[in-house]
């Protein structure tokens, strides 16, 4: 299987340009998860339902986000590239469509469910570009493809705010199927042809939950990646699902489209996620984690000032999302780069296993906040973020026998590869692994446990 992945991956490139179309993808398709989080409001007005009862949407398509991650997802390593994220996206826009024409609130939830079970393309394009670009730009690769799905995280929050202010919060579903079948027609003809890396049966991915588990068990640095960022995305959850209520609530008493608008200035997180990407790629992905943890406890404590109210309380909430925005993302590219080191045939399986977790952890954080901001305020909400990120800090200052990242170094560069003798240990816990071309380089003796 290593051999077959492996010349795969040279025979198709990714150009400049197709990354930067992959990253659109992204954007794309992650933009459909977040975007109810503006309109929220807006159904519960037309829908005649209590805010609480209408922020279920909200966690119907996270939820429905983690079981595709579940089961579509590891498909990545058994159809080709190409054929899966182009059905993905047209199931993804016929079901935008059906959440767009929904009569009531229980028809919006199932067929919100089911827009994140098949909107899960972002997560096939993120492993398939890392197997087919060169070690030493897989951090500038994710740092690009996130700042993609960072871009249509926030303009999917405004545009659906301020379309949805102006013409009710049915039409960001229709306009958003009708991109999504668009772009689903482009990558048909753009996507370059690739070789799943696995020819086992689909009835194969059935076993598939037990065999995350393993990896789970069985790969510490992918464990605590995926707990970095489960926690840390349980409380940004929180955060954005619940800010809509706050600024459209008495204390602030804004339109939806004020919402649209403070997610746009979070777009300074698509020029800080490359650079986070290039510093990993330097000096590897724990230092970027300390500094993404740090950032995001900041940003809870900045937040709080959100219940001030007047134009403090605004400034409070705009610096406090945007840190919150970067420091997140920053995380992420830190934690994919760390698992892509692990194990470069089952990729797809690696990222299933660590999107679950973060998205068991969104759905956690998005169901957590409304009920937090409902019963006790955003104060509580904020509280939320700060204890979850603060357990997730004490794990990674927690003293450790072996730092396995540190074994996730960048490569020098192409024309001066370091070469190490086959059958050397290294102290640090690290061993020299043959490639499947005959050639050598680091591989990864986890001695860190958890």
């Amino acid at each position: 299987m290593t051999m077959h992945h492996a010349s795969t991956s040279q025979t198709a490139r990714l150009t400049r340009g197709t990354v930067l179309l992959l990253a659109v993808t992204c954007g794309i398709a992650v933009g459909t998860i977040y975007f109810p989080q503006a309109v929220s409001p807006l159904v519960a007005d037309g829908l005649h339902v209590p805010p609480a009862a209408a922020a279920l949407v909200v966690t119907a398509t996270q939820l429905g986000y983690t079981a595709g991650i579940f089961l579509l997802v590891p498909l990545a390593d058994r159809v080709p590239h190409r054929t899966l994220i182009v059905t993905l996206l047209a199931l993804s826009g016929l079901s935008l469509l059906a959440a767009g024409a929904a009569p009531g609130l229980a028809v919006l939830v199932a067929a919100s469910a089911l827009v994140g079970t098949t909107t899960v393309a972002a997560q096939v394009i993120a492993p398939m570009a890392a197997g087919l670009v060169p070690e030493n730009r897989r951090g500038v690769v994710t740092g690009t493809l996130l700042s993609g799905s960072i871009g249509g995280i926030l303009l999917a929050r405004a545009f659906a705010g301020i379309l949805g202010e102006s013409a009710g919060w049915r039409a960001p579903y229709l306009v958003a199927a009708l991109l999504v079948l668009l772009l689903a027609a482009v990558l048909a003809r753009t996507l370059p042809t690739t070789t799943p890396p696995s020819a086992q049966p689909y009835v194969a991915v059935l076993a598939e939950p037990l065999r995350l588990l393993r990896l789970l068990r069985n790969e510490p640095e992918l464990r605590r990646s995926a707990f970095y960022q489960a926690t840390v995305f349980c409380g940004f959850s929180a955060i954005w699902t619940t800010i809509a209520l706050l600024l459209t609530g008495p204390a602030y008493q804004l339109g939806t489209g004020a919402v649209g608008l403070l997610a746009l200035v979070g777009a300074g997180t698509m020029v800080t996620t490359p650079i986070a990407g290039r510093q990993v790629d330097r000096h590897g992905p724990d230092p970027v984690n300390l500094v993404a943890l740090l950032g995001v406890l900041a940003a809870a404590g900045v937040l709080a000032l959100g219940v001030v109210r007047g134009a403090v309380g605004l400034a409070a909430l705009t610096a406090g999302t945007l840190l919150l925005d970067v420091a997140m993302q920053a995380g992420m590219v830190a934690n994919q780069t760390r698992i892509w080191a692990l194990r470069a045939e089952i990729r797809g399986r690696l990222n299933t296993a660590y999107m679950s977790c973060a998205y068991l952890g969104g759905t956690a954080g998005s169901w957590l906040g409304a009920q937090a901001y409902t019963r006790y305020g955003w104060s509580a909400v904020c509280a939320l973020l700060a204890g979850l990120t603060a357990a997730a800090l004490i794990r990674h200052l927690r003293p450790a026998r072996t730092t396995a990242s540190s074994c996730v170094r960048p490569a020098l560069s192409l024309q001066q590869p370091t070469v190490v003798p086959l059958d050397d240990r290294r102290p640090d816990g690290c061993s020299v692994t043959a490639r499947s071309d005959g050639s050598r380089r680091g591989g990864i003796r986890l001695g860190r446990r958890w």
